[in-house]
Formats: C-alpha cells, structure tokens, sequence
C-alpha cells in the first residue's frame, strides 16, 4: 500500500512540475519576465527527479517481489533472476510508458543544463512545449495507464511471470534505445514549434536543434539494428526484418529523422528549406506519437504490442490529434509568411539533398500507408486485407537506387551551382568501380542474383564516392595531415555514408545468397549446407531456474574439420507454459550458421531447420557505424556553446524581438 500510494504521489508531482514548466516560461516569454522565463530549468529538473523517484519504487516493488502491486503481479514471479525482474519494469504496458515519460523527462533535463548558449526567450519556449507534451503523457499515465494500481485486500501470493518472450538480453538494452530515439525527436519538435512562435525561423534554430536532432536519430538507430538484431536470434526464424506493423511503426521516425537531420544541415548552412524543416521536425515527433498509438492502442495484433483497453487509445489518438492538428495550425499561419533565402541552380547539392529528403518522405508514406491500409480496410466493413513483404521489398527497391545514387554523388557537388561536365566524368568513374567491385562479389556466387548485383553496386557507388569526397578534401597527393582538420561533424557525414553502403552490401548478400533447409535428423545423421555438415548428435533435458525444456548438440564441419558446436533449445515456462526456440549461432564477419531446434517426430527423430547466412552482421555494423557518425556530428566544436555567449544571445533577441513580443 506504501508503494502504491508513494508511486501515485511522485507522478502527481511529476505533473505539477510539467503543468508549471509549460505555462511559466511561456507567459514569461510573452511578457519579458526574465524570472519566470528563468524559471524553466529548475522546473524541468523538478519534472525529472519525481518520474526518476516514481519509477525507482516501481523497480523496488519488482524487486522486492511486492506482487500487491497489480503491474508487478502481471508481469514477475518469485522464480524470475533479478537482472530480469529489473528489466521487467518497462515489460508491459504501464512500466513501459513510465520509462518512456522518464526518458523524456531526460531529455527535458539535457536541453535545460546544456543549452548555456541559447538565448533564454528561447530556451524557455523550447523547455515549457516540451511541458506541455509531459502534462499529456502524466495525464495519460494517472487517468488510464497507472503503473501503482494496488490489489489490496487480496493479492495473489505469487505472479504471473514476465512474458518468456522478453527472458533475453535483447530485453534489456533494445527497449531503453527505441525510446530514448522516439522521445528525442520531442526537442526538435519542441524547437520547431519555439521558432514558430517566435516568427523568427533564421538559421540559429536549426544550428541549436541539430545535435538534439542527431542524438535522437542515433539512438532510434541504434534501437531499431538491436530489435531487428533481437528478432533475428531470438525467435528462431533467422530473419532480421518481417514488415511487422510495429517495426515500421519504429521505422517511420527513423525515416523522417533521417530526412530532418539532413534539412537541418542545409537550413543551418545556406539558410533555405525553412518551412520544409519546420514540416520535418513536426511529423518526426508526430510519427513517434502514431507509433505510441498503433502499438499501445490494441489495433495491432502482433508480439511486440502490449495488449490495451479501447480507453487507452483513445486517449493516444486525441493527444495525437492536438498535437498533430495544434503543430499544423500554427505551421501554416507563420510558414506563408518566411522569406525565400538563397539562390541555387538545378545540379547543386542543396538540390540532391532535397531530392533525398523527398525519396525519404516518400518512404515514409509508402511504410504509412502499407500499415494503416488494412486496419482502415477493415474498420470501412471491406473485410480484411493484408499487405506484407512483397510490397514493401518492391517498392523499397524502387526508392533506393535513386535514393543512393544522391547519397553518393550529393557530397560531391558543389552549393549553389555545379559544371554537369565534372560530375558527368566522376559518375563515369564511380560507376566503373563499382559495377567492377559488384561484378567480383556476384560472380563467385552459386548463382547470379540481378538484385545483389543492383545492392552491391549501389553500396560501392556511395563508398567510392564517399573516398572520393575525402580525398578531394585532403588534395593531392593524399595529404594524411589534413585527414585531422576535418571537422567532427564531416566525418560524421562520412561514416553514416560508409554505414549505410556495409549495411546496403549486408542486405544485398543476405537477402539473396542465405540458404535455408529444413530437416528431420536422428542422432549420428548429418546434412550438408553451403559447404557445411551439421552432424546431430542428440537431445538433452534442461532445467533452468523457470523453465525446462531440451537442448540439441550439433557438431558443424567443415573438410572434415570441427568448426563449431551449436546447442540450440527449446524450452517451456513453468508458470505462462509458453513454448519458446532459442537458436544455436556460430557468427563471425563473414557469415552465420544458425540451427533452430523444432518439434519431436518420433522414433527418435527432431525437426531442425539450418540456415547459411552471408555477411548478415555487415547489417548490424552498418548501423553501429552510422549511429557514431552522429555521435562524431554531435561533438563538433561548433555546438560546444559557452555560457558565457548566452548574454550576447539574449542581447541580440531583444534588439530584434518577435512578432508576438511587439503587439504585447
């Protein structure tokens, strides 16, 4: 009773501080009250220390196995190891919420104690949005969402167990990723939605939005390599991206991110494509919010959504609407009115960054439709519809050779204008090498794959160009001292490049040279794969400290040499009796072999399905290696603001103050 009535305290709190947050700055920033205004970084760190207090006693009550509380009922057992009984907080609905408010609270906190440089008109507007969209997610959580419901009287004596699903390590790290991704776009959006008001949409903005921008794509990147990494092992079926509703839920931030951190770069550089910026900042922020929808609503039956009541997305869908509709109002009364900044010619950078950006919203809408097309069918009495891999692949393929073509060719040409004659001469050059470098991987292959031919060369056509650009940089002859005078944020420029062509080549190869067989194997039995043979060697019970289950043991060689020894399992939860695969997976750079243990036969016999699987981790590395290039992006010194810049900020605010400041 002490913890339910504590949690409730602390989030009661929590909106308190958010209420105050996101209507004292704002009135002081309308009414020059620089105490009010000033008043925003205190009231956001109050915001963070009671979600912070409010989800530490959630954690107690996991911990402590306080199963009086309805959500740590739901969702432990005595029986569960404690590393997952903490993790088991964000393994529902309600805790995963209350992480996702604290991480925004988070985020909150970062812009309040690392924006010194900002002028503090606007960083009061920007922290007080971000209250405003924190009095939501409290709303939400206290009205149909409470994570400190208390079963007193009686409660059971013992839980239900966390979903056997969500027994990995992959549980651990994915879910605090995707978050910190889907709520980092909030500060960009809050940025936005401050120029907005402010009327003055220079390229200032953009500069302070940019890194905010940055940190929150890197994360949703790195959240969504580790649930398709996840996925991949875990569920036995050896892919690493199903179309599922809720990943692209996932993939539709991360898609206008992408588009938003590029505006961005232009808006900040030549001054242009503010509007377009601004639309990009809103509908980031807005997808992450549809995400929240479709997966906590119950619209979507699928295992990474949480089960919910009609009251909950409701609720969702009117915060999505104010927000979106709110955003929208105030876009199209301030955007008409922007100035057009800059003259460029037809082949010039900002042209195929544009180009980019509408190939990357295109995207974005054809992941929207291909969604919300069956639910919306179904919802008209059309009856049910599905729309699944085969679409997607399709259209996917369609929208990235043009889309990596720019990727490749864009760095290199020049703002404001560019001659058609040089880059004519290095796409020919470009396009030799890497047909060539395509041609070399296809050709030893089994078979000649005209996609992995298209993949390959695409990934080599923006690695070529990418090198290019450096050395270009450096001069001639390469001059490795000048590789250092590069700034931070190219190099990260040049690393998310080199990323997305190893992930481009990694897809290519999987999806079209990955070999599957499924078996019926009796121990001492043997099959050959891809230049492999697995040799079964039986099946053991196991017993672990919730579960029982059995383990195959699978000998793997190669010209007669042991390689590997593979145990993969199957196994069956005490309490949930729930049946899961854990696959057994030898990985190196080059390839994995991944054995998935199946269903007793008889006599003796199991099934078991094999899978050869070429450069599949080049995926994973490929985001790894474009999340720090926005980790380089960030830490370049032109966002490294002093604090002792924010007095020449301010100055400079109120010599030209905003519309709204002039009519008070």
């Amino acid at each position: 009773m002490i913890l339910s009535e504590l949690g409730h305290f602390a989030l009661i709190l929590s909106l308190f501080f958010a209420g105050m947050l996101s209507v004292v700055p704002m009135v002081g920033s309308y009414t020059n009250n620089q105490r009010w205004m000033g008043s925003a970084p205190t009231l956001a760190v109050g915001m963070f220390v009671f979600t912070l207090i409010a989800y530490a006693i959630l954690t107690y009550g996991f911990v402590t196995d306080d199963f009086s509380l309805s959500y740590v009922a739901n969702h432990s057992n005595s029986l569960l190891p404690l590393h997952y009984k903490v993790t088991a907080v964000w393994g529902g609905h309600e805790g995963s919420f209350l992480l996702w408010v604290l991480m925004f609270t988070l985020w909150t906190l970062g812009v309040a104690l690392f924006s010194q440089g900002i002028p503090t008109l606007m960083l009061a507007r920007v922290l007080s949005v971000l209250g405003l969209v924190a009095c939501g997610f409290y709303l939400f959580m206290l009205w149909v969402s409470d994570p400190f419901l208390s079963l007193l009287p009686f409660f059971p004596v013992d839980g239900q167990d966390l979903n056997p699903l969500l027994q990995d390590f992959g549980m651990i790290i994915h879910p605090p990723m995707l978050y910190m991704g889907y709520v980092g776009f909030a500060v960009a959006f809050s940025f936005a939605i401050a120029a907005l008001l402010s009327g003055k949409l220079d390229s200032a903005w953009a500069r302070w939005s940019r890194p905010w921008a940055l940190a929150a794509w890197g994360f949703l990147t790195v959240g969504l390599a580790l649930g398709s990494w996840w996925a991949y092992y875990e569920l036995g079926w050896g892919g690493w991206w199903f179309w599922d509703p809720s990943e692209n839920a996932a993939l539709m931030p991360w898609l206008a991110g992408t588009a938003l951190i590029h505006s961005l770069a232009i808006t900040e550089k030549r001054k242009i494509f503010k509007s377009w910026t601004v639309l990009l900042a809103i509908c980031a922020f807005s997808l992450s919010l549809l995400g929240t929808f479709l997966i906590r609503s119950g619209v979507l039956v699928s295992v990474h959504t949480f089960a919910s009541d009609p009251s909950r997305g409701l609720f969702i869908l009117g915060m999505l609407v104010v927000v979106i509709g709110s955003s929208l109002l105030l876009y199209a009364l301030r955007a008409s009115s922007l100035k057009v900044e800059g003259r460029y010619g037809l082949i010039s950078r900002e042209v195929m960054l544009f180009g980019n950006n509408v190939l990357l919203s295109v995207s974005t809408l054809v992941v929207l439709v291909g969604t919300l097309l069956p639910l919306v069918h179904q919802q008209l009495g059309r009856g049910a519809i599905s729309v699944g891999e085969p679409f997607f692949n399709q259209m996917f393929t369609l929208l990235i050779v043009p889309f990596a073509l720019l990727v490749g060719i864009g760095p290199l040409t020049r703002w404001k204008s560019q001659a058609p004659a040089y880059l004519l001469r290095q796409m020919l050059y470009a396009g030799t090498i890497a047909l060539a470098a395509a041609l070399l991987l296809v050709l030893p292959q089994s078979h000649v794959s005209y996609l992995a031919l298209l993949g390959f060369f695409l990934a080599f056509w923006v690695l070529v160009n990418t090198v290019e650009e450096v050395r270009l940089r450096v001069g001639k002859p390469f001059n490795t001292g000048k590789l250092t005078q590069l700034s931070l944020s190219h190099w990260g420029m040049v690393l998310g490049h080199i990323g997305f062509a190893i992930l481009l080549t990694g897809i290519a190869m999987v999806s079209n040279y990955g070999v599957e067989k499924d078996v019926k194997l009796s121990p001492g039995e043997s099959v050959e794969l891809s230049g492999y043979r697995f040799a079964f060697e039986g099946v053991k019970g196991i017993t672990g400290p919730n579960y029982r289950g059995n383990q195959g043991r699978i000998i793997v060689y190669r010209d007669n040499q042991k390689i590997t020894e593979l145990l993969p399992e199957k196994r069956q939860y005490n309490v949930q009796k729930s049946v899961m695969t854990e696959a057994g997976i030898d990985s190196n750079l080059w390839r994995d072999l991944f054995v998935a243990l199946g269903e007793p036969l008889g006599e003796n016999q199991w099934a078991v399905r094999i899978y050869y699987k070429p450069l599949v981790v080049w995926i994973w590395l490929g985001a790894a290696i474009m999340a720090l290039g926005a980790l380089c992006s960030i830490c370049d010194k032109r966002y490294r603001v002093r604090a002792d810049n924010k007095r020449a900020a301010d100055i400079a605010h109120q010599a030209t103050p905003s519309p709204a400041l002039n009519k008070g």
